[in-house]
């Protein structure tokens, strides 16, 4: 059974930092591309937005045009690890934030993806 688990949400300033962590277990963690959507407050689950990706090696990275140049995604294969580094916060960064995985899909696509976390709260004060 494959399970994804964030954590290392919390309540920020404008401008502040996180890094957000997404364990995985259950299979080899290297079968999986990554990604992180965010669901912000009032939105649907189907109104996810698509936030950043890795691709199964860790060589291949890609963004949403809304944080790019502000997060990082890194994978870190000794930890069945996947990270998001933000920095320079903004109040329109506040959502639930999920890391997702996929054995076959390398995309922007949430609907693609077959395996996800319960999420991890993210609060952006100005």
């Amino acid at each position: 059974q494959v399970q994804l688990g964030e954590s290392g949400g919390g309540s920020v300033q404008d401008g502040a930092s996180l890094t957000l962590s997404c364990l995985v277990s259950g299979r080899p963690f290297g079968s999986l591309a990554m990604g992180w959507f965010r669901q912000a407050p009032g939105k649907e689950r189907e109104e996810r937005e698509f936030v950043a990706h890795i691709t199964w090696s860790g060589k291949t990275t890609f963004y949403a045009d809304s944080v790019k140049g502000r997060f990082t995604i890194s994978r870190e294969s000794g930890k069945n690890t996947v990270y998001l580094r933000m920095n320079s916060l903004k109040p329109e960064d506040t959502a639930v934030y999920y890391c997702a995985g996929d054995p076959l899909y390398s995309g922007r696509d949430q609907f693609e993806y077959d395996y996800w976390g319960q999420g991890t709260q993210v609060n952006v004060s100005s």
